[in-house]
């Protein structure tokens, strides 16, 4: 090798060395990580249940480790973002076992312990971010569940871009689901709705895509399409505004979804049409707030297994989304930094239901209704209070009580507690 050679070949080594140590640096420094404790117990009553199980009942504590790394230097930036889960058992039994904290075997006996990891790759250009692996979307159509210890994971792609003022583009496609009290991604289902679906159909694909453009300052208007291989397609239309009114600040969002079979149709017939409103006011640490739902079409609100609803309706027990509802939503809020309290918060909800179809029920309530040709009717009251230590020792703890009472014509009847205390630790 010449000189020349050899004095190039050094330049360019030193060249690609740096520039790796400052993609590395990026990736390492620009990173951020949270040990999250959650301690959770949770208590349901069925007042009056026929079934063998009046009761469930437990309480366990949750570790969720997770990484979220900078992107490399360049025009395309690398990261990777990592979860790591523990749960423990600290109270349970056989007849108080599926409260959705910890998994249990077919003896009904909840495991000791449980744990689960997942990974997600990314890639960045401008504002336009790849992800692969681990997902828990909050999207209308696929809202990821973290109502217990840890959320629901599912295994796809998504592709997110800002790149165009004022708009949201999101493709998604997913495999397979991780539920929150499971440790194996599973293929995906639909929600049975007291029996409205099939709870066995499956499906290995899901396909997803969405815009949200906000043409003018606190307006968003948004539409998004999903497809559930062989099982249903749902579609969506939202509108959501905000505006200065008088002293305070009034709001509403309107929600708008349809549902059809898909494919080989394994659900059977799907079929609804779902509208669901909030309007609002807020005033010095109130609002006041409030809407009307109707289910429209031959079944029952269709949704992923696993996932919330993204209805306004949709409470600590009930959804309110059968075939043929109709609800009525109130709500009260406060937050209690307006009387010098930072980090104190209250709420409570008011949902009536009724003009329910029994005939798509499947429970034995459900069917002496449907025989007797009346109407299903529910209603459920939620209190939900939170406090989180500001600063201290102790900031970022957070304690949380949510109660709730159901009852219901067609289902029993349930009276429902959650203590959750958490605590999160950021590096």
């Amino acid at each position: 090798m010449t000189t020349s050679t050899s004095r190039r070949a050094s330049l360019m080594l030193a060249v690609f060395c740096c520039a790796w140590q400052s993609a590395h640096a990026a990736f390492v420094e620009n990173g951020k990580g949270s040990l999250e404790l959650r301690n959770f117990y949770f208590d349901r009553d069925f007042h009056g249940a026929a079934a063998s199980q009046s009761r469930r009942g437990e309480w366990a504590q949750g570790f969720m480790l997770k990484w979220q790394s900078g992107y490399t230097d360049g025009v395309l930036g690398f990261g990777l973002d990592a979860a790591g889960m523990l749960g423990l058992k600290l109270d349970s039994s056989p007849a108080r076992s599926g409260t959705g904290l910890l998994p249990r075997g077919s003896d009904r006996r909840a495991a000791d312990d449980y744990g689960k990891a997942v990974a997600t790759f990314k890639a960045k250009v401008s504002q336009t971010e790849l992800q692969v692996g681990g997902l828990s979307p909050q999207l209308p159509l696929l809202a990821s569940n973290y109502s217990r210890l840890f959320p629901q994971w599912f295994n796809g792609a998504q592709l997110v871009s800002k790149d165009l003022d004022n708009l949201t583009l999101t493709l998604l496609q997913v495999d397979a689901t991780k539920l929150r009290d499971s440790t194996d991604f599973e293929d995906l289902t639909a929600m049975a709705q007291q029996g409205a679906y099939s709870a066995t159909a499956t499906s290995d694909r899901l396909y997803y895509l969405g815009a949200d453009y906000q043409p003018i300052k606190n307006l968003t208007l948004s539409v998004h399409s999903s497809q559930l291989d062989d099982l249903f397609r749902r579609d969506y239309a939202g509108l959501r505004y905000r505006t200065g009114l008088g002293p305070g600040e009034a709001f509403t969002e309107w929600r708008w979804f349809n549902a059809r079979e898909q494919g080989r149709a394994l659900l059977g017939e799907v079929d609804n049409r779902t509208l669901s409103t909030n309007f609002g006011y807020s005033l010095k640490g109130h609002t006041f707030s409030g809407g009307y739902q109707k289910v429209s079409g031959d079944t029952a609100y269709a949704y992923v297994g696993g996932t919330d609803t993204y209805l306004f309706s949709e409470q600590q027990v009930s959804t309110f989304a059968l075939a043929n509802e109709r609800a009525w939503m109130l709500r009260y809020d406060y937050n209690f930094v307006a009387l010098g309290i930072p980090g104190l918060t209250f709420n409570v909800r008011y949902v009536k239901g009724d003009q329910v179809d029994p005939q798509r029920i499947a429970s034995a309530k459900g069917r002496a209704l449907a025989a007797r040709g009346g109407e299903g009717a529910e209603w459920e009251r939620t209190t939900d209070i939170t406090y989180v230590v500001q600063s201290g020792a102790l900031k970022n703890l957070s304690l949380r009580w949510r109660n709730a009472s159901m009852r219901s014509n067609f289902a029993d009847a349930a009276d429902e507690n959650r203590v959750i205390v958490g605590y999160v630790v950021e590096f």
